[in-house]
């Protein structure tokens, strides 16, 4: 326990909400949203009041911070890590947070949407919330807790190491990146401008959850060329991409192999956007799975579902792409055991059990890891992420503070 402190991360997390930084897909800017920089030159401004020297945000709206050690152990510079955007699949426009204060267990009907309705039944952690207090939106957007909720939680860290230099830790460095939720959070880094040895993202769920794995993930782009003619005159000419398009979704499996259909350490190949016409069309799809060797099987047999329905069309042709996304973060931990080591003991220290899960998904961790920064994931509370449901614990982020602020010093102490 922070004996005394009064956490700031709640407050932090509030403000910063309300901040729109919803990154964009379809651009090919960085960072992909402007709006994105908003929340880093905060961010930026606050730290250099903490008195970091160093803080500053960047011509890509990446904030870097250095926390100078106050030991003279030669130990390991440490970076933690959370991202600033918001994801694109909701609303993060106008966010009004609410803070529910000593929850009781009720389903919450959300003022602006009443259709809107957070039910225990849906959401069975909010049980371990009754009597706390819980954060939701108002039921128009999303919250932004994926991330805002790590970047409040790394603040908080940083605002209590700074007041209480007789707390012995090495070099901790601090990274606030945009464009997570789009793939690009380390697209412009600055590893060089870094000089981190090893990191910790802040961008998980529960209280006490752990990951140190995450999918591997591949992206696919099936391009189909069809031809075209005047429609009044096109019997025995035309061949519609669309329609070749349309009968690769329909050829997929329906109960195996999707996101809807699949858990726990199952992968899929999930179609995520379709757009063209009758001369040509596109599908893009993302392929996942925890073995790194299993998407080359997935993207195989999704090839030889497109190459048999295609060869129906015998004058349309196809264009098949893979781009590869990010790996396994494990294949890279596996090498450095203290990394998870000493997270876990921080866990313990502030009387966490610690509860590993592979991640459904990918962090800035993944990348990261095999940029040569191993980086697990820390639990932030974030529940419901993505939706306008989304909610999150008041005591979840300030035991994650705790955790952090255990952590710098297990690093110290081990070292």
């Amino acid at each position: 326990m922070l004996s005394g402190y009064s956490f700031t991360v709640v407050e932090r997390f509030i403000r910063y909400v309300q901040i729109d930084t919803q990154s964009n897909p379809q651009s090919g800017t960085h960072p992909s949203s402007e709006k994105q920089k908003e929340l880093s030159q905060l961010l930026a401004a606050e730290l250099l009041h903490m008195g970091i020297a160093d803080a500053h945000t960047d011509e890509f709206g990446y904030v870097y911070a250095t926390i100078p050690a106050t030991t003279d152990k030669k130990i390991p510079v440490i970076c933690f890590c959370s991202h600033v955007d918001t994801a694109p699949d909701c609303s993060g426009t106008a966010v009004k947070p609410i803070l529910h204060e000593n929850y009781e267990g009720a389903d919450i009907i959300l003022p602006d949407d009443e259709a809107q309705v957070i039910r225990i039944t849906d959401h069975p952690y909010l049980k371990e919330h009754i009597g706390n207090s819980i954060i939701t939106a108002s039921g128009l957007t999303l919250l932004g807790a994926d991330d805002k909720a790590g970047v409040s939680v790394i603040m908080d860290m940083a605002k209590y190491v700074i007041t209480h230099p007789e707390i012995k830790h090495g070099v901790i460095k601090i990274l606030f990146t945009p464009d997570e939720e789009v793939g690009q959070g380390t697209a412009k880094l600055d590893l060089e401008k870094l000089k981190a040895d090893f990191a910790y993202t802040l961008d998980g769920g529960e209280l006490g959850t752990f990951e140190d794995e995450t999918f591997s993930a591949d992206g696919i782009k099936i391009t189909i060329h069809g031809v075209i003619a005047h429609p009044g005159y096109a019997k025995g000419k035309m061949v519609n991409a669309l329609k070749v398009a349309g009968e690769i979704l329909h050829a997929l499996p329906k109960n195996e192999w999707c996101p809807e259909a699949t858990d726990k350490k199952q992968g899929f190949v999930h179609p995520v956007r379709m757009e063209g016409g009758a001369e040509s069309a596109v599908l893009e799809w993302i392929i996942r799975d925890f073995e790194t060797k299993q998407l080359m099987v997935y993207e195989d047999k999704l090839r030889s579902i497109a190459e048999t329905v295609v060869a129906g069309y015998p004058k349309a042709t196809m264009h098949f792409e893979v781009f590869e996304q990010y790996r396994n973060m494990k294949e890279v931990l596996d090498q450095f055991p203290q990394v998870t080591g000493y997270a876990e003991e921080a866990y313990q220290r502030v009387g966490l059990t610690v509860i590993k899960e592979p991640i459904r998904g990918g962090t800035d961790g993944s990348r990261l890891s095999f940029m040569g920064l191993p980086c697990p994931n820390i639990f932030t509370g974030m529940q419901a992420i993505h939706s306008k449901q989304e909610w999150i614990g008041v005591r979840d982020m300030e035991k994650a503070v705790e955790v952090l602020v255990a952590l710098v010093q297990v690093w110290e102490e081990k070292t």
